[in-house]
């Protein structure tokens, strides 16, 4: 999946941006189509230094569109483990899928909304600048010269209302797929059975640009690299929407699967007050395990230790220096833990599975119940699969 070898660039308030190496093709492309379309409407200008910003402006507004989901995501109690951007645009990773269709809808429409409000900011400065006509002018690509700031914003006014417009197909994995499944799922009550619908519409419209960019590839050599585009976009829709199909199929199969099904319901924790050499000689040399959860005195799970952050303390505080001192605290919205009555789906994505190898069972009150480890959910995914 893309995304997932991404090259970090920053962090903005807290949330990873990368961008995958596909994207350096796509930036190198932009510019090199817009220095042309410059040298005409914008002559006596630098081209490529207003290709080159014009492409900036561009992927700030991908970005924005991310930041827009990302920002209701969170609102809503979803995780966010980063922003990609790629040859396509952007993604926004949720650290977890919606759990209603309010939520599924909300965070769909955020995208869009933040690009629509781009594109009419776009149309307000240029009018302000000049008159609306020049920058409506420019947004259709006219040849005419209107300077350098209106070629620019006319070039931002127009391909985010195409990337409005795009994300708007109401086919999965776009937005606007998104916002089909948010709408079938709220008649259906069935999560499972909308996304299979929304994946069904993303594979037609997957094999529709598909079919556009063949007919384009035989309309001559002024629209190959169109039909190529559109036959490339169409063929990764469709697998991504077939993805999500077979991927609703099987949680079919494993919807009834609770953690509590799954989860090792004797764990075994090291109470927070106990010190390093006592952890060390009751739980790490006697199980041999590299990490051990930690409660306090009511059984409530606060965190998780580590061999090696107990090998990090001088002998000489090993018998006073205390576990809770020592752990990784988990505030509840690190991925680390899980609600026993939690589906065995909703920790495919927790990080924790990965990191951890395990995630920690807890009840309504916080109280360790169980670990469910990675290998105790290959065996219940593997007993679900299909033979």
């Amino acid at each position: 999946m893309f995304g997932g070898g991404s090259i970090q660039l920053a962090r903005i308030f807290g949330i990873r941006i990368g961008v995958d190496v596909s994207w350096f093709f796509a930036l190198f492309l932009i510019i090199w189509m817009l220095s042309g379309y410059y040298e005409d409407v914008a002559p006596g200008s630098n081209a490529f230094l207003l290709a080159a910003v014009s492409a900036a402006l561009f992927f700030l507004s991908i970005l924005l569109h991310e930041f827009g989901h990302a920002w209701v995501a969170l609102r809503n109690g979803i995780p966010i483990e980063g922003i990609d951007l790629w040859l396509f645009g952007g993604v926004a990773k949720l650290g977890r899928d919606s759990t209603s269709p309010g939520e599924e809808f909300r965070v769909a429409a955020a995208g869009p909304l933040v690009t629509l409000l781009i594109a009419l900011a776009c149309l307000g400065l240029g009018s302000a600048l000049s008159s609306t006509s020049e920058v409506l002018d420019n947004a259709r690509f006219d040849d005419t010269a209107f300077g350098a700031t209106n070629a620019v914003l006319g070039y931002l006014l127009s391909i985010n209302v195409l990337v409005l417009i795009f994300n708007l197909i109401p086919g999965f994995p776009l937005d606007g797929g998104r916002i089909a499944r948010a709408i079938a799922w709220k008649i259906s009550g069935d999560r499972n059975k909308a996304t299979r619908f929304a994946g069904v519409l993303g594979r037609f419209v997957g094999y529709g640009l598909i079919g556009v960019g063949a007919l384009l590839l035989l309309g001559g050599s002024d629209y190959v690299f169109t039909g190529i585009w559109l036959a490339f976009i169409g063929f990764f829709l469709a697998q991504a929407a077939g993805s999500a199909v077979a991927q609703a199929n099987f949680s079919d199969r494993i919807g009834d699967i609770r953690v509590a099904d799954v989860m090792d319901a004797e764990p075994v924790a090291i109470p927070e007050s106990l010190t390093a050499e006592e952890a060390e000689t009751d739980f790490f040399l006697r199980y041999r395990w590299p990490w051990f959860p930690v409660v306090d005195p009511y059984g409530r799970l606060v965190g998780v230790v580590s061999h090696e952050a107990l090998a990090s303390v001088p002998p000489g505080e090993r018998a006073t220096r205390q576990v809770g001192t020592l752990m990784a605290r988990d505030d509840g919205s690190s991925g680390m833990r899980a609600q026993v009555e939690d589906s065995l789906e909703s920790l495919l994505a927790r990080e924790s599975l990965g990191r951890l190898g395990a995630v920690m069972a807890v009840d309504s009150e916080g109280v360790l119940r169980g670990v469910v480890t990675i290998d105790a959910v290959r065996r219940a995914l593997r007993g679900a699969a299909p033979a």
